[in-house]
C-alpha cells in the first residue's frame, strides 16, 4: 500500500512539475540554406551577415542554452496572408529567368533567393508557433532576406516578402490573436508592413526610424510621416517616431517610455514582433542613429519588460537590417542576453 501511495504522490509530483516549469527561455532560428540568396560582391546585404552573427554567437556563453528552432519553407498560402498571386507569380518567373535584380525594386536575386525566402517567412512562423505553444517563451529569428520594406505587390529596399506582416496575419487568422504588437527598430522605415497593416485595427504598429532616408522617411506618403497613424478601423494604432541623425540610446529608450509604453497600456498587446534592425546602431554605414551596442541591451529590455506586463513575455524578434562587421554580430548578443533574462 506504501508502495501504490509513494508512486501517485511521484506521479503527482512530476504532473504539477510539467506544469510549472519555465519554458526554454529563448530560441534560436538560423539555416545555413538562407546564404543561398546571392546579392552579388560588394553588396551590404550580404551571406556574410549571418555568419558574423552565428561566429558572435557561438562564442557567447548563451549558445548552449539556446532552443535549436528548425526552419520549413513557407507555403504559398503563408506568403498570400500578405502578397497577391500576380507578385509571388513575378518573382517566381523573373528567378527562374536568372535576372540579377527584381524589376519592382532595388532587391538583388539569385537561383537560391527563392528558397532563402520562403525559409525566412516559414522560419518565422515556426518561431511563433513555439512561442505561442509554450516551447520558449521569446525567440530571435537571425534569417535573411530581410522583409519589412516589401509591399504587398512590390518587393523592394533588399527585402522579397513581408515577413514580419506574413507573421502577424499568421498570428491573426490562424492563431486567432485579437491584438499583436509589431515595433520596428531598423533606421529606415518598415514601409512595407505599414502597407500591409495600416488598416488593420487588430495590429499596432511601433516605427522608430530616421528621417529623411530611404524609403523617403519623414518626406513622402507611406515612408513614415509622424501624421500617418492608420486607416479606417485602425486609426490611431500606428505611431511613427522619426529621429535626427545622432539621436543614440536616450533617444530610443525615450520613445519606448514615452509613446509606446502608455499605448499599450490601452492595447494590451498578446504577441509582439519585433522587426531587429541593427542599422542604427553607432558604426553601421547605412545609418546614423547611434546607437550603441549597450544600447541595444537597454532596448530589448524594455521590450521584454513590456512583453512581460501584456502578453506573459511573448515576444519573437526577426532580423532586417545592420550592416557592420564590427558591430552586427555583439549587437546580435547583447540583443539576446536582455531577451533571455529571467521574467
Amino acid at each position: 500500500m506504501r508502495r501504490i501511495v509513494a508512486v501517485v504522490l511521484l506521479a503527482i509530483s512530476v504532473i504539477a512539475g510539467a506544469w510549472t516549469a519555465e519554458p526554454a527561455p529563448l530560441g534560436w532560428l538560423d539555416d545555413e540554406r538562407f546564404d543561398l540568396h546571392d546579392t552579388g560582391v560588394g553588396h551590404p546585404e550580404s551571406p556574410e551577415r549571418l555568419r558574423l552573427i552565428r561566429a558572435a554567437v557561438a562564442q557567447s556563453p548563451l549558445a548552449a542554452g539556446l532552443l535549436r528552432l528548425e526552419a520549413r519553407e513557407a507555403l504559398r498560402a503563408d506568403l498570400l496572408l500578405v502578397h497577391g498571386e500576380n507578385y509571388l507569380d513575378l518573382v517566381e518567373q523573373e528567378v527562374a529567368a536568372g535576372r540579377r535584380v527584381l524589376s519592382t525594386g532595388d532587391v538583388m536575386i539569385s537561383p537560391g533567393s527563392l528558397t532563402a525566402a520562403r525559409l525566412a517567412v516559414g522560419g518565422i512562423l515556426v518561431a511563433c508557433n513555439a512561442v505561442l505553444d509554450g516551447k520558449t517563451r521569446r525567440a530571435f529569428c537571425a534569417v535573411r532576406p530581410p522583409g519589412h520594406h516589401a509591399e504587398p505587390e512590390r518587393g523592394m529596399g533588399f527585402c522579397l516578402y513581408s515577413n514580419i506582416a506574413i507573421a502577424a496575419r499568421h498570428l491573426m487568422e490562424r492563431r486567432a490573436l485579437t491584438r499583436v504588437l509589431i515595433v520596428d527598430l531598423d533606421v529606415h522605415h518598415g514601409n512595407g508592413t505599414y502597407a500591409a497593416l495600416k488598416a488593420e485595427p487588430r495590429a499596432f504598429q511601433f516605427h522608430l526610424h530616421q528621417n529623411g532616408i530611404y524609403p523617403g522617411s519623414g518626406v513622402r506618403a507611406g515612408a513614415g510621416r509622424e501624421d500617418e497613424t492608420g486607416e479606417g478601423e485602425a486609426r490611431d494604432h500606428t505611431i511613427n517616431v522619426t529621429l535626427p541623425p545622432g539621436s543614440g540610446d536616450a533617444a530610443f529608450l525615450t520613445a519606448l517610455r514615452q509613446r509606446l509604453a502608455p499605448a499599450m497600456e490601452k492595447f494590451r498587446p498578446q504577441f509582439v514582433l519585433v522587426s531587429a534592425g541593427y542599422d542604427a546602431h553607432e558604426d553601421d554605414p547605412l545609418g546614423g542613429l547611434g546607437v550603441t551596442t549597450d544600447g541595444y541591451r537597454r532596448i530589448y529590455a524594455e521590450l521584454a519588460a513590456l512583453a512581460n506586463r501584456h502578453c506573459e513575455g511573448r515576444l519573437v524578434a526577426v532580423l532586417e537590417g545592420g550592416y557592420s562587421r564590427q558591430a552586427l554580430g555583439p549587437a546580435v548578443v547583447a540583443t539576446l542576453e536582455a531577451l533571455a533574462a529571467p521574467k
